[in-house]
């Protein structure tokens, strides 16, 4: 049996004789080539010749051929800010004042840089043929509705019920054109990516997302291809909802417990994916942390039916090539997966003693600390980051806001020394108050004067 013919069967809920294995190599390929994020997401020969050396040194079932969701909406008016090792980030919402969508620009495949991305799928599908499963990842309907209408949708869930659902299925409209787009290309397997799940609860997953997803997934069935909802952030509380759905697989990351969504998934007959930590082990740890990694992955999953080994999102511009080829030769040699489970514990005694975090009672300004995985690369980080800078402004008095990227050991200290939950987080004087949901403004400057007032 090839790769991708085992990765399709994992994928259809099928055991499979090991675990198919998936790096979400994005912008970590201009690392492998020696680029920046910027010229490597505009050029099709970068991204064929990073994922040519990502095939040869990963040895991967399957491979995204771009992890960027940004794409669609750039071709719509959103403005981008780039960042030499992140993806993109959305600077401006066309849709910020009103939603009026006849104002949008036509959205065309052949707009952007779109035609590059799917120029990179042909040349692609030419090199590695039937071996490795080429994934299409596109933006699912709620990070694109956000992305053209600013953080205030999550709002308008609430007070505005009619523009949310017509601006939803004009995304999943947005998202049939990429599937088309994409399997005519050559792609096997459509992954709708929807970060900012994470933020809404079952209810609004359910009332609001889970309809236009459904004509996603749908649709991507009738044209013959898999199709899979990847999830960033902690979407624990929406595990069922997003199993209820027409997908064939679920994938998470990190702030999912693995064997729960395993348990969840398998009960609504769904394959699953995940979730290797991105920062504490494939960015800064070193190969044995990687297969022990790796081997806990396994474990979680219970048998070897339906599961694939992932990434738990885009593998960060610097994570280290020998960590995820040590994970590679893990996976098909179980004599080396029973000697990485029968290995001692980790010592993680690192007690981050060098990093100092504020004496918060004796700061005269409210401190809002926001620990982020990279707000330059990560929609919710960057809306949570947003939302807290808005509501400083609001409140009007002295107010410190501050990023914490966990992509650094500094940002690991913070996060470990104000007890984060979740990424991302607000804490607010050194108390976690928003844990992988963004608040409304009006929640938060109350929490903000609350701080204020503990302090006067």
């Amino acid at each position: 049996m090839n790769k991708k013919t085992l990765l399709l069967n994992a994928l259809r809920g099928e055991a499979t004789e090991r675990a198919p294995w998936v790096p979400f190599v994005g912008v970590h390929g201009g690392a492998l080539i020696g680029v920046d994020a910027e010229a490597y997401l505009k050029s099709a020969d970068h991204m064929v010749a990073a994922l040519k050396i990502a095939a040869e040194s990963y040895q991967p079932d399957g491979l995204p051929v771009v992890f960027d969701l940004q794409l669609e909406a750039e071709i719509l008016g959103c403005e981008l800010s780039w960042a030499r090792e992140t993806p993109p980030s959305v600077s401006s919402h066309p849709l910020d004042e009103d939603y009026k969508l006849a104002a949008l620009p036509e959205f065309s495949t052949e707009k952007g840089r779109l035609p590059q991305v799917l120029d990179a799928i042909r040349r692609c599908k030419a090199e590695f043929g039937d071996d490795i499963a080429l994934y299409g990842l596109l933006t699912g309907p709620l990070t694109l509705a956000l992305h053209l209408r600013g953080d205030d949708v999550l709002l308008d869930m609430f007070d505005e019920e009619d523009e949310v659902p017509e601006l939803l299925d004009y995304c999943a409209g947005i998202a049939l054109q990429m599937v088309d787009a994409y399997i005519e290309a050559g792609i096997d397997v459509v992954a709708v990516v929807d970060p900012m799940i994470s933020q809404i609860g079952p209810g609004h997953f359910s009332d609001f997302v889970a309809p236009p997803m459904n004509r996603i997934f749908d649709h991507i069935r009738a044209r013959g291809a898999l199709s899979s909802l990847f999830v960033c952030g902690n979407a624990t509380r929406n595990l069922e909802a997003m199993c209820a759905t027409t997908c064939d697989n679920i994938s998470v990351d990190e702030n999912v417990d693995l064997a729960q969504l395993a348990k969840v998934a398998r009960a609504a007959g769904k394959s699953f994916g995940g979730n290797l930590q991105l920062t504490v082990v494939l960015l800064l740890g070193d190969s044995i942390d990687a297969t022990r990694d790796a081997v806990r992955c396994i474990d979680q999953a219970g048998a070897l039916q339906g599961f694939v080994l992932a990434p738990g999102c885009d593998l960060p511009y610097a994570v280290k090539p020998e960590n995820l080829a040590a994970i590679a030769a893990l996976i098909r040699d179980p004599n080396q997966i029973e000697i990485v489970r029968k290995l001692p514990p980790k010592d993680s005694s690192d007690s981050f003693d060098d990093i100092v975090i504020p004496n918060y009672a004796e700061e005269a300004a409210v401190i809002v600390d926001v620990v982020t995985l990279d707000s330059a690369g990560c929609a919710p980080c960057a809306y949570m980051l947003k939302a807290a800078q808005e509501a400083a402004r609001v409140y009007g008095q002295a107010i410190e806001v501050l990023e914490h990227k966990i992509t650094g050991r500094d940002g690991l200290g913070y996060m470990t020394k104000l007890g984060c939950t979740a990424i991302p987080s607000i804490c607010i004087d050194g108390k976690e108050v928003f844990a992988s949901i963004i608040p409304d403004r009006k929640e938060l400057v109350a929490e903000l004067e609350a701080a204020a007032a503990a302090k006067a």
